[in-house]
C-alpha cells in the first residue's frame, strides 16, 4: 500500500469527468487499498480517484467515526438511484484543506455500484453518509463542493481559494514535468 498525493483546488484533474472502470483486477484492488490508506492518513471520510489524479469512477468512504454502524465501502462506477429530503450542513474537502462551507444535500440516498470484484453493491446512507457519498460522486463528474456554496461565501473565501489554486496548478505542472522527462528518456 502507498500514500498518494491529494490534488488541491486548481489542479485541472479535479474538473475532469472520470471514466468508468472496466477491468476488475489487481490494479483496481491496489488503487482502492491506496485510496483508503490515503484517506485515513488525511483524516477524511471519503476520497474519489480524481482527487489522487486517477480519472476512474472509484470512491472510498468511511464515516464510522461518526456513525459506528457504517461499514467502510469502496464503490466503483457508482450511480445515485434515489435521494430523499434535504439538509444544509458544513462541508469540507481534502482537496480544499482548511476550508468549509454550508452545502445543501439530500438527507438520505441510495447508491448502486460495484465492488473491487465487479459484484453489485447497494449503499443506503443518511446524514453524513449521504453527504459523503454524494460529495465523492460529484468529484467523479468534476463538480466540487465550492460549486454548491453561496456566491457570498465563495467571495469571502477568495483569498484562500486563490492560494489553493496556485498550489493545485503547481501540482499539475510538476506532473507534466515528470511526464515530459519520461517521454524524453525513451529510446
Amino acid at each position: 500500500m502507498a500514500l498518494l498525493e491529494i490534488k488541491k483546488h486548481g489542479c485541472p484533474v479535479l474538473r475532469r469527468k472520470a471514466t468508468p472502470v472496466t477491468a476488475f483486477d489487481g490494479d483496481i484492488k491496489a488503487l482502492v487499498e491506496d485510496m483508503f490508506e490515503t484517506m485515513y492518513e488525511a483524516e477524511g471520510v471519503g476520497l474519489a480517484a480524481p482527487q489522487i489524479g486517477v480519472l476512474q469512477r472509484v470512491i472510498v468512504l468511511d464515516v464510522s467515526a461518526h456513525n459506528p454502524s457504517f461499514q467502510p465501502v469502496a464503490l466503483i462506477n457508482p450511480e445515485v438511484v434515489e435521494v430523499e429530503g434535504e439538509i444544509e450542513s458544513d462541508e469540507g474537502c481534502l482537496s480544499f484543506p482548511g476550508l468549509t462551507g454550508d452545502v445543501k444535500r439530500p438527507l438520505k440516498t441510495r447508491v448502486r455500484g460495484l465492488d473491487v470484484e465487479g459484484k453489485p453493491v447497494e449503499l443506503q446512507a443518511s446524514e453524513l453518509g449521504a453527504r459523503a457519498v454524494l460529495h465523492e460522486i460529484d468529484h467523479l463528474d468534476g463538480i466540487l463542493f465550492i460549486d454548491h456554496i453561496s456566491a457570498l461565501k465563495r467571495h469571502l473565501l477568495r483569498g484562500a481559494l486563490r492560494k489553493l489554486q496556485k498550489e493545485g496548478e503547481k501540482q499539475s505542472q510538476a506532473k507534466r514535468i515528470v511526464e515530459l522527462k519520461a517521454i524524453s528518456s525513451r529510446p
